[in-house]
């Protein structure tokens, strides 16, 4: 009997990013970016580290040996962080689940892949602004200019919903509606789509905007100057120009490096403060889970406060000690 011939890595690539997560999955074009520069990273490693060409990689050839030198090459040569190094895992990972559907094979291959461990990372506590700094950064823009009527509206609506920079750059017009409550709706990260309120004064800002000849030339809310849409970049270089010009009225912004995910922790820390439930944070940030979202309560210095002042030292009972009468126990306790 006539054995079954292997699919070869470049066919199953190929299905990867043009069936699997185009398709099935329907992930967003950031994410088949990323793992699209992964694939590049490890077929530029097996070149120069394993000697095979690209064209000559084999999925056998990817064991788990191999794997493991690729991540350590990331971390020791390209000294990337444990979480870049974790991210390349997870498409590697996402790439052997496919394998091991099409290819019966491998599928003892991917298995072992697939239970390779991510690393543990520190946590650290995400970074606010407070709601003056805030303020004064929305409030900073030249409103004079076009660009600074475009910036100051931007910056409320980016502010008010809390979205990532890639959904505000994405807006269109028609995310937009006007009456007697005021919304945008944002299409965003994994196809999810979410409808948010906005304050009056954004939907002021906004009808002021929206109205104005230059602006209806286009379709983007927040275009550039020719009326195209803002890149990543475009709208960073918005930003750092427009806190460092806040930074004049509010100085304790002059040391800190705002980013557009920092104004997202804000929003949701200003929730938080708020006293805005934490599962309608959750689907106001359009997070997954639930769990994402509790990072904010760990980083709440105020909401552990109060939960401080409502404990009266002295007045709980001590627990009575447990006694140790058993040589294993005696060992769980001393750890």
């Amino acid at each position: 009997m006539k054995k079954k011939e292997t699919i070869s890595f470049g066919v199953l690539l190929q299905k990867f990013f043009v069936d699997f997560l185009a398709v099935q999955k329907s992930v967003s074009s950031e994410t088949i970016a990323s793992y699209r520069d992964t694939f590049r990273l490890l077929l530029q490693f097996m070149q120069e580290k394993r000697l095979i060409a690209p064209a000559a990689v084999q999925v056998k050839d990817l064991d788990v040996p191999v794997i493991l030198s690729f991540l350590d090459y990331l971390e020791q040569e390209r000294k990337n962080s444990v979480r870049s190094r974790n991210q390349r895992l997870a498409a590697i990972r996402s790439f052997f689940r496919l394998v091991a559907l099409s290819d019966p094979e491998s599928v003892n291959q991917a298995s072992r892949i697939l239970a390779i461990p991510v690393k543990r990372t520190e946590r650290l506590l995400v970074k606010s602004l407070t709601p003056d700094e805030m303020e004064a950064i929305v409030m900073a823009p030249d409103r004079s200019t076009w660009t600074g009527r475009r910036d100051h509206a931007m910056l409320l609506t980016l502010y008010n919903t809390g979205a990532r920079v890639s959904e505000i750059i994405a807006l269109q017009k028609t995310n937009f509606m006007f009456g007697s409550s005021t919304f945008v709706h944002i299409h965003g990260k994994g196809r999810k789509e979410r409808s948010l309120p906005l304050w009056s004064r954004t939907a002021q800002a906004l009808r002021a905007w929206f109205d104005e000849p230059r602006s209806a030339r286009s379709p983007t809310a927040f275009p550039n100057t020719v009326g195209r849409q803002l890149t990543r970049n475009g709208f960073d270089h918005i930003l750092q120009h427009t806190v460092e010009k806040a930074s004049k009225a509010c100085s304790s912004l002059s040391d800190k490096h705002v980013t557009p995910h920092m104004v997202r922790h804000s929003t949701a820390t200003h929730l938080l403060q708020s006293g805005v439930d934490m599962s309608v944070i959750a689907l106001w940030l359009g997070h997954e889970r639930l769990e994402t979202t509790h990072i904010y309560v760990e980083a709440d210095l105020s909401a552990k406060q109060r939960a401080l002042d409502k404990l009266s030292p002295g007045e709980t009972p001590a627990e009575p000690r447990l006694e140790v009468s058993d040589e294993v126990l005696a060992f769980l306790a001393s750890l």
